[in-house]
């Protein structure tokens, strides 16, 4: 076993001092003979206009807000990371956000110590895609892996944006961080990384599906071995009322290619409700488990 930093801290003060852990977000459903969880990582507060963009008619966005109770100045969403649980892996999607991005984020450490898991415990992490709050928590608050025992999985497309050296150059001002963290985490993972393609199974009883927009090879994954399977959408639907009501809507302030994103929000969204699969969001209320119904023109998430 590796010894890393944070291990021998904790070691060494185990039975020195004992801190309560918060009751934090969790959720689960049952997929024959192997499972999905969702784990918290925490919250995230945004201002609203990343969401809300200028571009969305007011009136009917103010028809959503009211039904949603959605303050239109600020919104926060939850961070629920998925665990898949076959018997033999443990597959974690995404990393959570570590503790170098937002106040509320980086529980996931202590959400998995809840339910009795460490990080040693975890066999592959595999990414939908490079953003903060999904890659950052992949390095600890000493700069080693969190998961020591893990094989780590990325999508082509996505590492050969975030490793590009000119990456930085191209992103507007106010990604040029994110760009800057997103290397240097993919950078600790080299030689240790499984890069991939749309349709691949990269692990048995995981199928990835490229769904763009939001980042340029952001990847959703059909999940399950038997006839109950889920689609971990990560933030691919990354809200739990626009999104869904008007799935055509841009949203420049999140998604690096609006008109894209709207387009496979669009597809997804036909998709699920088609094949009347489970779906498991990143930033979707309750953990974020669900299903989706078609109302008039939009849809509606509903928790499981």
């Amino acid at each position: 076993m590796t010894i890393t930093r944070r291990k021998f801290i904790k070691t060494s003060t185990t039975g020195a001092l004992t801190v309560a852990i918060p009751s934090l977000s969790w959720s689960q459903i049952d997929l024959g003979s192997a499972s999905i969880s969702t784990i918290s990582d925490g919250t995230i507060t945004l201002p609203g206009s990343l969401s809300f963009d200028s571009s969305m008619p007011s009136d009917e966005l103010d028809v959503i807000l009211n039904d949603f109770e959605l303050s239109k100045d600020e919104l926060t969403r939850e961070c629920n990371l998925t665990l898949y649980d076959d018997g033999s892996k443990k597959v974690l999607f995404d990393a959570g956000a570590g503790v170098d991005f937002l106040n509320g984020m980086g529980n996931l450490v202590e959400s998995l110590e809840a339910i009795d898991l460490s990080t040693d415990d975890i066999t592959d992490v595999v990414f939908t895609h490079a953003h903060p709050d999904h890659i950052w928590g992949v390095l600890d608050d000493f700069d080693d892996l969190t998961f020591q025992n893990a094989n780590y999985h990325i999508g082509r497309t996505e590492w050969e944006y975030w490793f590009d050296t000119e990456t930085v150059n191209k992103v507007r001002e106010d990604r040029v961080a994110m760009a800057v963290g997103a290397k240097r985490r993919l950078e600790a993972l080299e030689g240790n990384i499984n890069l991939f393609d749309s349709s691949d199974e990269i692990i048995d009883g995981i199928k990835a599906l490229l769904t763009p927009g939001h980042s340029p090879g952001h990847m959703s994954f059909e999940v399950g071995k038997s006839s109950q399977k889920a689609l971990v959408v990560g933030d691919a639907l990354n809200n739990h009322h626009v999104a869904f009501r008007k799935p055509k809507w841009i949203s420049a302030g999140l998604d690096q290619d609006p008109n894209l994103a709207a387009e496979t929000r669009k597809k997804l969204l036909e998709k699920i409700v088609f094949e009347q699969l489970k779906i498991v969001g990143f930033h979707l209320p309750n953990g974020g488990i669900g299903h989706v119904e078609k109302i008039g023109e939009g849809y509606n998430f509903v928790n499981s």
